[in-house]
């Protein structure tokens, strides 16, 4: 039997025949192994909405119980998710076979999800506020100015620089004016158009996200890397180097986890005050913090020599594409300039869509939601470390911590996580290029603990758990 399964807006397709195999033995099996066929195959994407039991049950001819039994087992296979009001969907594209374990990318750089997924810097999508959004959203449609659906100011729509300002003086100290506020597709757009309207080298951490070294590489923008230690980014040495400018993550060192220390911060902006040179402030992680007093915006010690970095990339969604900068007045213009003199980078719904959720409180209650929810998966994840021979650092905020390995483990760790399906990045991988033998190159790897939906996020440590067990640790 081929089937159209219609369900309003949603269509579904499901060749029963093709499903039946060996072991089955009714509907339910069939039905079972023909969403696991879509789904293993990719048909099904990750965050695709299946029908309601109900209608799949009509359109297919079959008993609404023998659809709900077959979502309810595959839920607990962990292929799909549920969730009351919120109705069921695909959770995993990929799964592993004793022939073929699972892989983190596909040929050509492809990214594809691992079957527990770790990787830092990515957040519970599961939880994305989707009504709160779509209220937003419609509300942002039905308000909108007909001038809002033409090209408008190249800084972005008016609505959200103003929602941002408040926000970022309100939450992270920020001094700021709508008027200095640039919109932008997240904080990797912003160093490289800073960069570029900024010119010559950056200095960079000697370890630091290698997202922005690619970036700025791309550009044509040499960087060099600053020693870091217990207390951050060394900054007495950007006095020896050729720069005019250094990026840096202040609230929130991205991998090892430190703030940077009071006197460093003061150092930084008197380097910057003294050489006319400018300071990126990425915000890293700067919302997410539990066992420590905020650290306030390093842009608010000098609003004229800092260029303030955030976006929604950590708090919602990676793919909103939502960012943003404080700029320095002097700068606004030229980064405009780089960037095309026009907004082409985010469209107007989505600002207008974004500043009605802040301006209504809804990104205020997401964050805190959040915040509560990652510091018990933290808390969880290290009791679940605490027999291992490995370190934990980087607790004090954010969404990912370090693990510290002995001495020439990343590699084996690296390649046991790999077979079992456990996404994780190498330390290493964070360590600049042109880092020295004077800069300490310890074993780690990094791991996220937003990423994984709430049911499956006790299996994904468990598996991490069993990797560094099988590697001797």
């Amino acid at each position: 039997m081929t089937s159209w399964a219609n369900s309003g807006a949603r269509d579904l397709h499901l060749d029963l025949r093709e499903a039946l195999t060996p072991g089955a033995r009714g509907t339910k099996e069939t039905l079972i192994a023909a969403l696991r066929d879509a789904t293993r195959s990719g048909r099904l994407a990750p965050g695709t909405m299946l029908p309601p039991s109900r209608t799949l049950a009509a359109d297919l001819g079959l008993a609404r119980n023998t659809v709900a039994d077959a979502y309810a087992e595959l839920v607990a296979e962990g292929w799909l998710a549920s969730r009351q009001g919120a109705g069921t969907w695909v959770v995993e594209a990929v799964r592993p076979t004793a022939s073929a374990p699972p892989v983190t990318r596909r040929p050509h750089g492809a990214r594809v999800t691992p079957v527990h997924n770790l990787m830092p810097g990515t957040p519970d999508v599961a939880e994305f506020p989707r009504t709160q959004w779509a209220a937003s959203m419609r509300r942002a449609l039905i308000n909108a100015p007909t001038e809002a659906l033409r090209m408008g100011d190249p800084r972005g729509r008016p609505e959200l620089r103003s929602a941002l300002a408040e926000y970022l003086a309100r939450v992270r100290g920020v001094r700021t004016s709508p008027d200095s506020v640039v919109i932008c597709a997240g904080v990797r757009q912003a160093v490289q158009l800073l960069a570029q309207a900024l010119g010559g080298t950056v200095a960079v951490e000697a370890y630091g996200l290698f997202l922005f070294r690619d970036a700025l590489a791309q550009a044509g923008v040499p960087t060099v890397p600053v020693s870091v230690d217990d207390k951050g980014a060394v900054i007495d040495e950007l006095d020896h180097m050729n720069v005019g400018s250094v990026l840096l993550t202040p609230a929130h060192h991205n991998p090892l986890g430190m703030s940077l220390h009071s006197s460093r911060r003061m150092a930084v902006v008197q380097w910057a005050e003294r050489t006319g040179g400018f300071v990126l402030d990425d915000d890293y992680d700067g919302e997410f913090r539990y066992d420590r007093e905020p650290v306030g915006s390093l842009q608010a010690l000098r609003p004229d020599r800092v260029a303030y970095l955030g976006s929604t990339s950590k708090s919602l969604s990676q793919v909103l594409r939502l960012g943003w900068m404080v700029l320095p007045e002097p700068l606004v213009d030229a980064v405009v300039d780089v960037a095309g003199g026009q907004q082409f980078y985010v469209d107007a719904i989505a600002q207008l869509t974004l500043a009605d959720f802040l301006t209504g409180g809804h990104y205020d209650r997401h964050v805190r939601r959040m915040r509560a929810r990652y510091r018990k998966r933290r808390d969880l994840l290290v009791s679940a470390l605490a027999p291992l021979r490995v370190g934990v650092s980087g607790l004090a905020a954010g969404v990912n911590l370090l693990v510290s390995l002995p001495d020439g483990m990343e590699p084996e760790v690296l390649r046991r996580a790999g077979e079992a399906g456990v996404g994780l990045t190498g330390l290493s991988m964070m360590r600049h290029p042109l880092a020295g033998s004077e800069i300490p190159a310890p074993d780690g790897v990094i791991v996220g603990f937003a990423a994984p939906a709430d049911h499956a996020f006790s299996s994904a440590v468990s598996a991490l758990c069993e990797v560094l067990a099988a590697s001797g640790l």
